[in-house]
């Protein structure tokens, strides 16, 4: 964990605020950054439509690019089930030849169980976690909460 890890994670955290609420989702923020710490795309779910989420917004944005050495930061662990679109966020990380990822919140079994760390790690991705920054990852998701 470096400095710029926690930055490029609160812009993450910051990201989530500027999604659309929903009763039914997490808002999540993400942000890729390539080997040398230069931001390559970010995203935010529900961006692009109703049931996008941050990572795949981010990734969609780099269709077609080099992404290994890559970072992934997320506001939440990247999801492993997925109810609205064939392939959870870990997975496409994971086909992107991302090599690591690092998030602030675990996904609370809400909506589906979240075992995106268990999934990365099991094929090689190293995660990294970083707590400080739940809270702020949880803040716009407070209505979810309860």
């Amino acid at each position: 964990m470096s400095a710029d890890d926690l930055a490029w994670l609160a812009l993450a955290c910051d990201l989530a605020r500027e999604c659309p609420p929903s009763e039914t989702a997490f808002s999540v923020g993400a942000v890729v950054v390539d080997a040398g710490g230069v931001e390559l795309a970010r995203g935010y779910s529900r961006e692009t439509d109703e049931k996008v989420h941050a990572e795949e917004s981010a990734l969609a944005k780099l269709a077609g690019r080099d992404l290994s050495g890559a970072t992934v930061y997320s506001s939440l662990e990247p999801c492993a089930r997925r109810l609205s679109r064939p392939k959870p966020c870990a997975r496409l990380i994971m086909e992107r030849g991302i090599g690591r990822v690092v998030f602030a919140w675990r996904e609370p079994a809400l909506f589906v169980e979240g075992d995106g760390v268990e999934l990365l790690e099991a094929s090689g991705v190293e995660v990294v976690e970083l707590p400080e920054l739940a809270e702020s990852a949880r803040e716009p998701n407070r209505h979810l909460l309860g």
